[in-house]
């Protein structure tokens, strides 16, 4: 048979009530209720369960100690309903239950992490999901509509739709300070395809590994810039990375940059994209412009 509980929400309110107002006259005012009928309550709680909850000592009752466990756990679950009434508020608002947003793995997280932390007292309860992504990844999320919010680089957002700029990330080509490559002062094109090159893994259903240089004749894929890191300071390979991932380790000589005799280094603009903006909620709306007050920082 399914459980049935002894015990309603209405009668820890009042146990509580009972506690943080200081005793039964209090709570009673309180709550606009009479005193009889919080004794009632509360002495019914009690027999129910078979714990005493409370001892009178004069006017005031006082928790005893199976009491206080009891009373700290009844908050946790009166704190959990209101909590699940809330979100049932803000359905009916329009504001959204889950909050989804991909986000290029070249973008600085410092931003988007400042935005979460601005967010997270107004969400209402909104769940966020973070999903990372990559190149032509990010293109068919934005086609697709299977993100509220999508930071990309600017060069993969589809026709038909706009973004708003947020920043620049610089990718320059390093590799471990062990690799030979290290130690060459100038490396022409012909020469570096002739390395392994480490690149990441597109995260598109039918992904087209064609951006950036993709000369190497050998090539390893990963899924982020962290793995690629990993297996460079091993001296294996090399890799354009974003400029703010390595430059602790650059500092600290466990990567070096190369010296290319063509460019060193590529630019990437990266934008906000809100494919389905006519739909868009309340709290996508709202971390929308957190995100890019964020940037206004700088």
């Amino acid at each position: 048979m399914p459980y049935r509980p002894r015990s309603t929400l209405e009668q820890w309110r009042i146990l509580q009530a009972v506690i943080d107002a200081g005793g039964y006259a209090q709570a009673a005012e309180m709550l606009s209720k009479s005193q009889s009928s919080l004794n009632h309550a509360v002495a019914k709680l009690q027999t129910q369960l078979g714990v005493e909850l409370l001892e009178v000592r004069g006017r005031k009752a006082y928790l005893t100690e199976h009491g206080e466990v009891m009373l700290r756990r009844s908050r946790l679950l009166t704190q959990q309903v209101e909590d699940l009434e809330l979100l049932a508020s803000n359905m009916t608002q329009g504001w959204e239950p889950e909050i989804r947003v991909a986000v290029e793995l070249a973008y600085p997280r410092r931003f988007l992490n400042q935005a979460l932390a601005a967010f997270y007292p107004l969400c209402r309860g909104s769940r966020i999901q973070l999903i990372d992504s990559v190149i032509t990844g990010s293109t068919e999320l934005i086609q697709q509509k299977k993100a509220d919010l999508v930071i990309a680089a600017a060069a993969v957002i589809p026709k038909g739709y706009l973004g708003e700029p947020l920043c620049v990330t610089r990718f320059i080509p390093v590799t471990g300070s062990m690799n030979s490559l290290a130690s060459t002062t100038q490396i022409d094109q012909n020469e570096l395809s002739q390395h392994l090159q480490l690149v990441i893994r597109d995260t598109a259903q039918k992904p087209q590994e064609n951006a950036g240089w993709l000369r190497a004749e050998q090539r390893w894929t990963v899924d982020n810039f962290a793995e690629a890191i990993e297996i460079l300071q091993l001296g294996l390979g090399f890799c354009w990375v974003p400029d703010f991932l390595v430059t602790d380790a650059i500092a600290a000589g466990s990567l070096t940059q190369l010296n290319l005799s063509q460019s060193s280094e590529r630019i990437a603009a990266i934008s906000l994209v809100t494919p389905k903006e006519e739909t868009l909620g309340p709290g996508s709306k709202q971390l929308r412009q957190l995100i890019l007050a964020a940037h206004q920082k700088i």
